[in-house]
């Protein structure tokens, strides 16, 4: 068993681990040698509302369900950009999960599945500059699963979990004539301001300060303190 192993294997049991990592298989979140603490999951925080949605750290693996959920052209009409078949959305998909080139922006992007090998639905996903205390959240779901509230669900999971690193600002932009996502952003504690970018508005959400406590991020993933 390797070292990341028998530390996931004790946070399993409820256990606080810290370790010196070596390599880069924990980039962009740490540099090699440095000391991080890993907590186990505050189970509070995972997967707020009905629990309904899987939130799975995007892959090339999803492109071809996903073009499929993405696939309607009326869906773009806010979102901007136009459907992209297959083989387009893997490269794409496949850039996102290499990460950004720029060591102080990390992306983090998920598909989001019905629970139960259920089909996938849409996507969410957090730009987050820690240096800058910020993080812009996005969400899209396909055409025949709106209307569910699969989009709240699965953006007030994220906003749980940014504001728990703690992340002080969160940004998403919205389009004025979209709704719908209005009342996404705003079930999730963001505010409309006077900002616009590419027209569309620019809401904010500045989340209360929340207890120091190791949590997970969506799909799997750990947070990790430095």
């Amino acid at each position: 068993m390797g070292m990341l192993d028998a530390a996931a294997d004790r946070i399993g049991r409820g256990e606080t681990v810290e370790f010196r990592p070596a390599g880069d298989s924990m980039v962009p979140l740490i540099h090699s040698g440095q000391r991080v603490r890993v907590a186990p999951v505050a189970p509070a925080l995972v997967g707020p509302g009905s629990g309904r949605l899987e939130l799975l750290p995007l892959g090339v693996e999803h492109a071809a369900e996903m073009a499929l959920v993405l696939g309607d052209p009326v869906l773009h009409e806010f979102i901007g950009g136009a459907p992209l078949p297959a083989g387009a959305l893997r490269e794409r998909y496949a850039r996102l999960a290499a990460g950004s080139a720029d060591p102080a922006v990390v992306w983090c992007n998920w598909v989001l599945r019905l629970r139960g090998d259920g089909p996938l639905v849409g996507t969410v996903q957090a730009t987050v500059t820690p240096d800058r205390d910020t993080a812009e959240l996005a969400w899209v779901i396909g055409t025949r699963w709106q209307g569910r509230g699969f989009a709240t669900e699965a953006a007030r999971t994220v906003t749980a979990w940014l504001a728990s690193l703690p992340i002080g600002l969160l940004v998403a932009h919205v389009h004025p004539d979209h709704h719908a996502s209005a009342a996404v952003a705003a079930a999730c504690g963001f505010a409309p301001t006077p900002h616009r970018e590419d027209g569309e508005i620019r809401w904010e959400h500045r989340p209360p300060a929340p207890p120091v406590t190791g949590v997970r991020r969506p799909g799997g993933h750990r947070r990790v303190q430095a």
